[in-house]
């Protein structure tokens, strides 16, 4: 399933086309986002999506996961992270996987400059481990308008996510990440030659080796296993007070279930934790019917939202087995 989500080619018909925005993060920071606005865009919940490692707004996820949304009245955010997108020049530092400031600045320019009154966040990937990880850190914090936080396939513990990845069987997946993560410091170095060296970066082929090499410095963890053990959601989620839906999968290829039956997760309330038997990493692909495209963790985190933040009333969740 993780090949094939990742590689069949799918169409966004009911999505409109985006309005395209960039946030300010700091003087040397912007991001950019695509918007799908509601008519009434103060009458209606606001989602802020988060893609995984090297995506981007225009993952097939992200696209399928807005369309449900927007068709079930919610305005949508499609967000890029920090280079993320073709945005390299407009950020001088590198994003990372416990990175929760960054949408916590966009939250706050869509609560207090667009007055939107409701708000959730859902991330696939990396961008799950960050949405987790906002929500962990704010706590009983949280800003009132935001109302439901979800999370598929997310690497809540780093440290056991690389070892998976480093299996052989994976390195396939690594070798795509890591053909990805190249390029942009590649591109990083022309943009900033004071700030990135890129020798010796043809010999890096492992993502721990790359974040030992730059996201760890760069953020001032003081090397991979610092950074994989600082930045995980398991860190914070016991502190997690909005309602929180966590979807993973028996079969993921480098995200062990395990850590989703951790007494952390089973104590706190605000979790719903889904661990299916199949999906693969953001896959969770099944038939189509006439009335289902047959993504079935994008139809579930909107069903999620719809219970938690309306429109339109609260269908069940489907029928899944739960951990914990």
């Amino acid at each position: 399933m993780t090949f094939y989500a990742w590689a069949r080619r799918r169409t966004f018909p009911l999505l409109p086309p985006p309005e395209a925005r960039y946030f300010t993060l700091s003087p040397v920071t912007k991001v950019l986002a695509h918007c799908h606005w509601q008519d009434d865009r103060r009458g209606r919940p606001a989602l802020l999506l988060l893609h995984g490692l090297e995506g981007s707004s225009d993952s097939h996820y992200m696209k399928g996961l807005a369309e449900k949304a927007f068709g079930a009245g919610f305005s949508v955010v499609r967000l890029n992270q920090r280079n993320c997108g073709g945005t390299d020049h407009l950020s001088e530092g590198l994003y990372h996987s416990g990175l929760a400031d960054d949408p916590r600045t966009v939250l706050r320019e869509l609560i207090e400059v667009d007055r939107l009154p409701t708000v959730a966040v859902a991330g696939y990937s990396l961008g799950g481990n960050v949405a987790l990880r906002l929500a962990g850190e704010d706590g009983t914090d949280a800003p009132t308008q935001l109302r439901a936080v979800c999370a598929v396939s997310a690497p809540i513990e780093l440290g056991i996510c690389m070892d998976m990845m480093e299996r052989l069987e994976n390195r396939l997946y690594e070798w795509h990440f890591m053909l990805g993560l190249r390029q942009r410091m590649r591109v990083k170095a022309r943009l900033y030659p004071h700030l990135y060296d890129v020798q010796g970066l043809d010999r890096i082929w492992s993502v721990r080796a790359f974040d030992d090499r730059y996201t760890a410095p760069h953020h001032g963890f003081a090397g991979a296993a610092d950074y994989y053990q600082r930045a995980s959601a398991m860190r914070v989620i016991d502190r997690i007070r909005v309602p929180t839906l966590m979807i993973t999968a028996e079969d993921d290829p480098f995200i062990s279930p395990e850590p989703y039956r951790r007494p952390e997760l089973a104590a706190n309330p605000a979790l719903t934790v889904v661990v299916t038997p199949h999906g693969g990493h953001c896959g969770f692909v099944e038939r189509p019917t006439a009335e289902s495209d047959g993504y079935w963790a994008e139809q579930a985190v909107v069903d999620f939202l719809r219970q938690k933040l309306g429109p339109d009333g609260p269908p069940p969740l489907p029928s899944v087995r739960i951990e914990g």
